[in-house]
């Protein structure tokens, strides 16, 4: 039996855990993540950047069918590179009746990162899905499930249906996912169907079924889970001091200088997760080795850990962005936003405060609104009983003629546009490319842990060493 880490590095944005650093933590015996969101543009774009390492390549090589590796090479791939000043090509925004296209290479994109995530070690590999995207979902996740993840990691909401999706898809059966539609009247039933041999044709063996660890903030949700969804290994509890996504104040949302406050409700009850006898890990402000032991003292197997690993010279985050965070955090110049606005999703999120990205309200306000990722868009209900999909942070007029009250659209940034230009893989438009976003933890102005004496820059290992040491006395 593989022993459990005392380390999960997170699930980060939009390929910031990159398979390069997940690879790099499963090699120092602690659990490596990939973000499983996005990927596949993340794939088609890189693709389109020409490959120049070979890594995309010869994980397209090793795909079961390569019927669909030249589908997608023909789609998207481009030998050299595309002009720098020329666009991406876009793929097909996601819906509930997603052709076969846009399964093909979000099936790749699953694939591709979990199959170099795992290359050249034994070590474990999870992937990280929010359960807010819930469309690209089972066609990524049967890619990873192609490679071989370890762990399946899912929070963003209530992850009901992920065991029951992991073991019909381990089995290469069809699945009809439940997704939740706005103004759906009383009785209406509406579902994504994803079928396999839709993209793969043919008989194949099962695959070996990962560990699915629900990400919680709260021991009421973990009881009910635990009841109600067989299937689930353990949990990870996160806390609002986590980047990225957090969950909503327990009971009416109420701010300080604009910011959500949380207070004891939203304090997880750690007596009732023990009682629920599965391992569990502790996220949001754990990053240091006395929070380590503390964790473990409490009945937990270990942390969960972002923002060390997010600045980390591993991540898929753009260098130049990382360095300047790192060289502000140092002086005490940079501090993070808890934005109960910026996320269409409606849950607070955690925003860096860094010039010259979205989080400046003059960038915000210069940005023309669009959206052409869509992952973050609600389905909804249209007068004949179609479905159709708005997101809050689209162009104003076009989210009013789809039903969507105005109010909403407030202080809503492009989330997803944002993320993949933090990677550098924004979206070129004329002489405007994407500008990024950037999340983090509380723990962002704490960087200065991880450094080696008289160095800018650190990596996994050094966050991993930091962790792994006796604790101060």
């Amino acid at each position: 039996m593989t022993q459990l880490p005392e380390i999960i590095q997170g699930g980060m944005g939009v390929a910031v855990s990159s398979r390069g650093l997940a690879n790099t933590m499963a090699r120092m015996g602690q659990m490596g993540v990939v973000s499983g969101t996005a990927l596949d543009v993340v794939l088609s774009r890189s693709l389109q950047l020409g490959d120049k390492d070979g890594d995309l390549l010869r994980a397209i090589a090793a795909f079961p069918d390569q019927d669909v590796a030249e589908r997608v090479l023909k789609d998207f791939y481009v030998e050299g590179g595309k002009p720098e000043d020329k666009a991406f090509k876009s793929s097909p925004m996601y819906t509930a009746d997603a052709k076969r296209r846009s399964h093909d290479l979000a099936v790749m994109g699953g694939f591709v990162e979990v199959f170099l995530a795992k290359e050249g070690h034994d070590g474990l590999i999870g992937i990280n899905f929010l359960e807010k995207i819930q469309l690209p979902t089972p066609a990524t996740l049967y890619g990873a499930l192609l490679a071989r993840v370890d762990y399946v990691l899912v929070g963003a909401g209530i992850p009901r249906g992920i065991p029951g999706l992991i073991d019909s898809l381990k089995d290469h059966q069809p699945v009809d996912v439940s997704i939740k539609v706005l103004e759906a009247h009383d009785g209406d039933k509406y579902y994504l169907h994803f079928d396999p041999k839709v993209v793969m044709p043919g008989d194949y063996p099962p695959l070996p079924r990962p560990k699915f660890l629900a990400i919680i903030a709260s021991a009421t949700l973990a009881l009910s889970l635990f009841r109600k969804t067989p299937g689930i290994d353990g949990w990870i509890i996160e806390g609002p001091t986590a980047g990225g996504h957090n969950a909503p104040p327990r009971g009416q949302m109420m701010l300080e200088n604009g910011e959500p406050i949380y207070g004891p409700r939203d304090e997880v009850d750690l007596a009732k997760i023990r009682e629920l006898g599965l391992p569990f890990w502790l996220a949001g402000g754990q990053a240091t080795p006395e929070r380590l032991r503390e964790a473990q003292a409490n009945g937990a197997v270990g942390i969960q850990v972002g923002t060390a690993f997010a600045f980390c010279e591993e991540s898929g985050m753009d260098p130049g962005l990382r360095k300047e965070v790192i060289d502000k955090a140092l002086h005490g110049g940079i501090g993070v936003f808890t934005d109960p606005l910026a996320s269409p999703t409606g849950f607070p999120f955690k925003v860096v405060q860094l010039e010259g990205t979205l989080a400046e309200e003059e960038v915000f306000l210069a940005r023309e609104r669009r959206c052409d990722l869509g992952y973050l868009r609600d389905p909804y209900r249209k007068e004949d009983g179609t479905l159709g999909y708005r997101c809050a942070s689209e162009p104003i007029e076009d989210y009013l003629a789809k039903g969507g009250d105005i109010a909403d659209t407030a202080g809503r940034k492009c989330i997803c546009n944002g993320l993949l230009a933090t990677i550098t893989i924004g979206q070129r438009r004329g002489d405007f490319t994407e500008t990024p976003i950037l999340t983090a933890g509380d723990d962002l102005q704490n960087l200065d842990r991880f450094l080696p004496s008289g160095q800018i820059s650190y990596s996994a290992a050094d966050v991993v060493t930091y962790l792994l040491a006796a604790p101060t006395a």
